[in-house]
């Protein structure tokens, strides 16, 4: 996008971003996405994710988010144990090693850098 814009979150369409098997530890999670802006070098990102209640792993980028919806418990290997919901704000690290348990579907609105 090249223009200020104003998104409402908790009904944006979204487009599924299919997970790798591999990163699924338990159940059937499924994953929902959508970039609102990409900068030009395409290293920083802002957008909206969802994923339905399951088990999964994941090597993280440098993001901010915030959860407009449901919970999840996020795992980071040799750290701490984050617990969201709506309204809680989590950064994680480029290269944290994380296992979420998606409790109820949970959307976030993120900004990574790559």
């Amino acid at each position: 996008m090249t223009h200020s814009f104003a998104l409402h979150i908790p009904d944006a369409a979204l487009a599924p971003e299919p997970l790798d098997p591999e990163q699924i530890v338990s159940g059937t999670p499924e994953v929902t996405g959508k970039v609102v802006w990409e900068s030009a070098d395409g290293r920083q990102l802002r957008g909206i994710w969802q994923i339905t209640p399951g088990v999964v792993t994941d090597t993280e980028a440098d993001e901010l988010f915030v959860v407009i919806s449901g919970s999840a418990t996020i795992a980071i290997e040799g750290g701490p144990t984050l617990t969201v919901g709506p309204g809680d704000m989590a950064v994680l690290r480029a290269g944290d090693r994380t296992t979420w348990t998606v409790h109820e579907t949970l959307r976030k609105a993120y900004a990574i850098t790559l």
